[in-house]
Protein backbone atom coordinates (compact mmCIF):
# COMPACT_ATOMS: atom_id res chain seq x y z
CA UNK A 1 0.00 0.00 0.00
CA UNK A 2 2.94 2.29 0.78
CA UNK A 3 4.44 1.79 -2.63
CA UNK A 4 1.13 2.04 -4.84
CA UNK A 5 0.85 5.98 -2.48
CA UNK A 6 4.56 6.78 -3.72
CA UNK A 7 3.71 5.78 -7.23
CA UNK A 8 0.64 7.44 -8.11
CA UNK A 9 1.86 10.54 -5.66
CA UNK A 10 4.74 11.10 -7.71
CA UNK A 11 2.76 10.40 -11.50
CA UNK A 12 0.23 12.96 -10.48
CA UNK A 13 2.64 15.64 -9.33
CA UNK A 14 1.34 16.07 -5.79
CA UNK A 15 4.59 15.29 -4.29
CA UNK A 16 7.69 15.46 -6.39
CA UNK A 17 9.87 12.47 -5.89
CA UNK A 18 12.66 14.56 -4.03
CA UNK A 19 10.49 15.44 -1.52
CA UNK A 20 9.63 11.71 -0.45
CA UNK A 21 11.71 9.85 1.94
CA UNK A 22 11.06 5.76 3.18
CA UNK A 23 12.62 4.26 5.86
CA UNK A 24 12.92 0.92 4.97
CA UNK A 25 15.09 -1.91 6.31
CA UNK A 26 16.16 -4.19 3.18
CA UNK A 27 18.61 -2.67 1.52
CA UNK A 28 17.33 -4.54 -1.74
CA UNK A 29 14.24 -3.02 -1.15
CA UNK A 30 15.40 0.52 -0.43
CA UNK A 31 17.38 -0.14 -4.10
CA UNK A 32 14.52 -1.00 -5.63
CA UNK A 33 12.18 1.93 -4.23
CA UNK A 34 14.75 4.49 -5.33
CA UNK A 35 15.53 3.01 -8.70
CA UNK A 36 11.98 2.91 -9.49
CA UNK A 37 10.02 5.99 -8.46
CA UNK A 38 13.30 8.51 -7.54
CA UNK A 39 12.65 8.74 -4.38
CA UNK A 40 15.59 9.08 -0.97
CA UNK A 41 15.59 6.32 1.11
CA UNK A 42 17.32 5.25 4.44
CA UNK A 43 17.65 2.66 6.69
CA UNK A 44 17.74 5.29 9.86
CA UNK A 45 13.96 5.88 10.24
CA UNK A 46 15.13 8.76 13.22
CA UNK A 47 17.25 10.30 10.51
CA UNK A 48 13.75 10.70 7.82
CA UNK A 49 11.24 11.78 10.72
CA UNK A 50 13.51 14.94 12.04
CA UNK A 51 13.13 17.07 9.04
CA UNK A 52 9.49 15.47 8.28
CA UNK A 53 6.31 17.27 7.44
CA UNK A 54 4.04 14.03 7.27
CA UNK A 55 5.15 10.88 8.46
CA UNK A 56 2.98 7.94 6.95
CA UNK A 57 2.97 4.40 9.13
CA UNK A 58 2.57 1.94 6.17
CA UNK A 59 3.37 -1.44 8.63
CA UNK A 60 1.51 -4.47 9.83
CA UNK A 61 -0.44 -3.80 13.30
CA UNK A 62 1.66 -5.83 14.81
CA UNK A 63 5.45 -4.75 13.69
CA UNK A 64 3.98 -1.20 15.31
CA UNK A 65 5.65 -1.39 18.87
CA UNK A 66 8.91 -2.21 16.99
CA UNK A 67 8.87 1.10 15.29
CA UNK A 68 7.19 3.30 18.06
CA UNK A 69 10.45 4.26 19.61
CA UNK A 70 11.42 5.42 16.16
CA UNK A 71 9.01 8.41 16.37
CA UNK A 72 10.87 9.70 19.48
CA UNK A 73 13.17 12.11 17.81
CA UNK A 74 14.38 15.74 17.82
CA UNK A 75 12.52 17.79 15.53
CA UNK A 76 13.79 20.41 13.25
CA UNK A 77 10.80 22.64 13.11
CA UNK A 78 6.86 22.16 14.31
CA UNK A 79 5.53 18.28 14.84
CA UNK A 80 4.27 16.86 11.86
CA UNK A 81 1.12 15.37 10.74
CA UNK A 82 1.81 11.35 11.60
CA UNK A 83 -0.96 9.32 9.34
CA UNK A 84 -1.60 5.64 10.37
CA UNK A 85 -2.74 2.92 7.91
CA UNK A 86 -2.48 0.20 10.66
CA UNK A 87 -5.69 -1.86 10.85
CA UNK A 88 -6.90 -1.52 14.31
CA UNK A 89 -4.33 0.57 16.40
CA UNK A 90 -6.23 3.66 17.55
CA UNK A 91 -5.92 6.84 17.66
CA UNK A 92 -5.68 7.17 21.24
CA UNK A 93 -2.56 4.58 20.86
CA UNK A 94 -0.97 6.48 18.24
CA UNK A 95 -1.29 9.84 20.29
CA UNK A 96 0.50 8.09 23.25
CA UNK A 97 3.42 7.24 21.02
CA UNK A 98 3.85 10.91 19.82
CA UNK A 99 2.62 13.51 22.20
CA UNK A 100 1.67 16.72 20.47
CA UNK A 101 1.37 15.56 16.92
CA UNK A 102 -1.77 15.63 14.96
CA UNK A 103 -3.07 12.39 13.72
CA UNK A 104 -4.96 11.34 11.60
CA UNK A 105 -6.39 7.08 11.37
CA UNK A 106 -6.85 5.89 7.66
CA UNK A 107 -8.00 2.68 6.27
CA UNK A 108 -7.70 2.42 2.45
CA UNK A 109 -7.84 -1.08 0.03
CA UNK A 110 -6.19 -2.89 -2.26
CA UNK A 111 -7.93 -1.11 -5.33
CA UNK A 112 -5.72 1.48 -4.57
CA UNK A 113 -2.88 0.26 -6.27
CA UNK A 114 -4.27 1.39 -9.52
CA UNK A 115 -6.04 4.10 -8.40
CA UNK A 116 -9.73 2.60 -8.03
CA UNK A 117 -9.77 2.88 -4.32
CA UNK A 118 -11.42 3.70 -1.43
CA UNK A 119 -10.01 5.49 1.82
CA UNK A 120 -11.80 6.49 5.30
CA UNK A 121 -9.91 8.73 7.45
CA UNK A 122 -10.58 9.58 11.11
CA UNK A 123 -9.12 12.37 12.76
CA UNK A 124 -7.67 12.46 16.20
CA UNK A 125 -7.73 15.14 18.72
CA UNK A 126 -5.01 17.61 17.65
CA UNK A 127 -5.85 17.05 13.98
CA UNK A 128 -6.95 20.32 12.69
CA UNK A 129 -9.17 20.49 9.30
CA UNK A 130 -5.83 21.63 7.18
CA UNK A 131 -4.20 18.23 8.23
CA UNK A 132 -7.54 15.85 7.10
CA UNK A 133 -7.38 18.14 4.04
CA UNK A 134 -3.32 16.90 3.69
CA UNK A 135 -4.43 13.22 4.24
CA UNK A 136 -7.04 13.47 1.90
CA UNK A 137 -4.88 15.14 -0.89
CA UNK A 138 -2.21 12.03 -0.22
CA UNK A 139 -5.18 9.60 -0.38
CA UNK A 140 -7.32 11.04 -3.63
CA UNK A 141 -4.28 10.20 -5.32
CA UNK A 142 -5.56 6.39 -5.27
CA UNK A 143 -9.10 6.63 -4.93
CA UNK A 144 -11.68 8.01 -3.61
CA UNK A 145 -11.71 9.55 0.72
CA UNK A 146 -14.47 9.47 2.78
CA UNK A 147 -14.20 11.37 6.89
CA UNK A 148 -15.79 9.22 9.55
CA UNK A 149 -15.81 9.10 13.18
CA UNK A 150 -12.55 6.81 14.52
CA UNK A 151 -15.83 4.93 16.21
CA UNK A 152 -16.56 3.33 12.86
CA UNK A 153 -12.91 2.56 11.69
CA UNK A 154 -13.01 -1.15 12.74
CA UNK A 155 -16.48 -1.40 10.60
CA UNK A 156 -14.41 0.17 7.48
CA UNK A 157 -12.09 -2.49 7.62
CA UNK A 158 -14.47 -4.97 7.81
CA UNK A 159 -15.80 -3.63 4.51
CA UNK A 160 -14.03 -1.64 2.50
CA UNK A 161 -10.70 -2.84 3.87
CA UNK A 162 -11.29 -6.45 4.00
CA UNK A 163 -13.82 -6.28 1.07
CA UNK A 164 -11.57 -6.95 -1.94
CA UNK A 165 -11.06 -10.14 -0.52
CA UNK A 166 -14.93 -10.98 -0.81
CA UNK A 167 -15.42 -9.54 -3.94
CA UNK A 168 -12.35 -11.55 -5.55
CA UNK A 169 -14.63 -15.07 -3.65
CA UNK A 170 -17.36 -13.90 -5.53
CA UNK A 171 -15.48 -13.33 -9.09
CA UNK A 172 -13.82 -16.41 -8.68
CA UNK A 173 -17.13 -17.96 -7.83
CA UNK A 174 -18.93 -17.05 -10.51
CA UNK A 175 -16.55 -17.74 -13.20
CA UNK A 176 -16.85 -21.59 -11.66
CA UNK A 177 -20.25 -21.57 -12.41
CA UNK A 178 -19.65 -20.42 -15.88
CA UNK A 179 -17.25 -22.94 -16.77
CA UNK A 180 -19.39 -25.10 -14.95
CA UNK A 181 -22.35 -24.25 -17.28
CA UNK A 182 -19.84 -24.96 -20.23
CA UNK A 183 -18.19 -21.91 -20.88
CA UNK A 184 -13.96 -21.78 -21.38
CA UNK A 185 -12.02 -20.66 -18.06
CA UNK A 186 -10.99 -17.27 -19.74
CA UNK A 187 -13.98 -16.72 -21.17
CA UNK A 188 -15.97 -16.90 -17.80
CA UNK A 189 -13.36 -15.18 -15.48
CA UNK A 190 -13.39 -12.34 -17.97
CA UNK A 191 -17.47 -12.46 -18.25
CA UNK A 192 -17.41 -12.31 -14.55
CA UNK A 193 -15.16 -9.14 -13.86
CA UNK A 194 -17.08 -7.13 -16.53
CA UNK A 195 -20.58 -7.74 -14.59
CA UNK A 196 -19.29 -7.15 -11.19
CA UNK A 197 -17.40 -3.96 -12.70
CA UNK A 198 -19.87 -2.57 -14.39
CA UNK A 199 -22.17 -3.23 -12.26
CA UNK A 200 -20.47 -1.86 -9.81
CA UNK A 201 -19.76 1.49 -11.96
CA UNK A 202 -23.69 1.22 -12.69
CA UNK A 203 -24.72 1.67 -9.22
CA UNK A 204 -21.81 4.51 -8.55
CA UNK A 205 -23.09 6.74 -11.57
CA UNK A 206 -26.89 6.20 -10.43
CA UNK A 207 -26.92 7.84 -6.87
CA UNK A 208 -30.38 7.17 -6.51
CA UNK A 209 -30.67 3.71 -7.82
CA UNK A 210 -30.51 0.95 -4.77
CA UNK A 211 -28.78 -1.84 -5.32
CA UNK A 212 -32.69 -3.75 -4.36
CA UNK A 213 -33.85 -1.55 -7.36
CA UNK A 214 -31.21 -2.28 -9.89
CA UNK A 215 -31.59 -6.14 -8.62
CA UNK A 216 -35.58 -6.01 -9.37
CA UNK A 217 -35.01 -4.43 -12.54
CA UNK A 218 -33.09 -7.29 -13.77
CA UNK A 219 -35.16 -9.88 -12.23
CA UNK A 220 -38.64 -11.18 -14.73
CA UNK A 221 -41.26 -13.05 -13.29
CA UNK A 222 -40.17 -16.86 -13.96
CA UNK A 223 -37.17 -16.06 -15.39
CA UNK A 224 -33.35 -17.04 -15.17
CA UNK A 225 -32.19 -14.08 -12.40
CA UNK A 226 -34.97 -15.03 -9.83
CA UNK A 227 -33.96 -18.39 -10.42
CA UNK A 228 -30.38 -17.56 -9.60
CA UNK A 229 -31.50 -15.44 -6.70
CA UNK A 230 -33.56 -18.03 -5.25
CA UNK A 231 -30.65 -20.43 -4.74
CA UNK A 232 -28.17 -17.52 -3.22
CA UNK A 233 -30.79 -16.90 -0.43
CA UNK A 234 -31.56 -20.60 -0.03
CA UNK A 235 -27.36 -21.03 0.80
CA UNK A 236 -27.46 -17.99 2.77
CA UNK A 237 -25.72 -15.81 1.03
CA UNK A 238 -26.41 -12.61 1.98
CA UNK A 239 -26.36 -13.34 5.42
CA UNK A 240 -22.75 -15.07 5.06
CA UNK A 241 -21.46 -11.53 3.78
CA UNK A 242 -22.67 -9.37 6.75
CA UNK A 243 -21.39 -12.23 9.24
CA UNK A 244 -18.14 -11.79 7.20
CA UNK A 245 -18.25 -7.86 7.29
CA UNK A 246 -18.80 -8.22 11.64
CA UNK A 247 -16.48 -10.78 12.04
CA UNK A 248 -13.17 -8.79 9.85
CA UNK A 249 -14.68 -5.65 12.28
CA UNK A 250 -14.28 -7.75 15.46
CA UNK A 251 -10.74 -9.30 14.58
CA UNK A 252 -10.02 -5.28 13.18
CA UNK A 253 -10.88 -4.42 16.80
CA UNK A 254 -9.03 -6.95 18.53
CA UNK A 255 -5.70 -6.07 16.63
CA UNK A 256 -6.24 -2.74 18.28
CA UNK A 257 -6.46 -4.25 21.80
Amino acid sequence: MGEALIARLVSNGIYAAGEIVVGEPSEARRQSLSTTYGIQTTADNHAAIAEAEIVLIAVKPQAFPAIANDLSVPLAAHEPLLISIMAGVTLKTLEDAVPGWPVVRAMPNTPATVGAGVTAIAAGRGAQPNHLGQAAEIFGAVGTVVTVPEALMDAVTGLSGSGPGYVAIVIEALADGGVAAGLPRTTALELAIQTVRGTAELLNQSPDLHPAMLKDRVTSPGGTTIAGIAELEAAGVRSAFIEAVRAACDRARALGS
